[in-house]
């Protein structure tokens, strides 16, 4: 595969960095796996990464419905996806958040607590 079969999901993360520079930086994959594809995810504490993510859902205008929420990692780490399209790209947009553990005993998912 060449790099120009990544035209659409680079042309979008150009027009993104023009379009969104005050939105916080994510990290970025583009794979000629997923060639119409752009990943945006944010990794961090629940507060930071969680609402990342929602800012950028917001600017992108990806519907709250459309969000799925899970729990990894045994209930230790909160999981939000979303995708939407964005200048020809699917965006697919990805939060990895800390649990708060106060959460996970309300779920019987903290340690020894079942």
């Amino acid at each position: 595969m060449m790099l120009d079969n990544l035209a659409v999901p680079l042309r979008a993360l150009r027009l993104l960095a023009v379009d969104f520079p005050h939105l916080p930086a994510p990290d970025v994959d583009v794979s000629p796996i997923y060639p119409e594809s752009l990943r945006l995810s944010f990794h961090g504490t629940s507060g930071d990464s969680l609402a990342a993510f929602e800012q950028w859902r917001t600017a992108l205008r990806i519907a709250p419905d459309t969000v799925d929420c899970r729990t990894q990692s045994d209930g230790r780490t909160r999981v939000l996806k979303a995708d939407g399209l964005f200048a020809g790209a699917v965006i697919v947009l990805a939060a990895y958040a800390d649990e708060p553990a106060a959460d996970r005993a309300l779920t019987g998912q903290a340690g020894g607590v079942r």
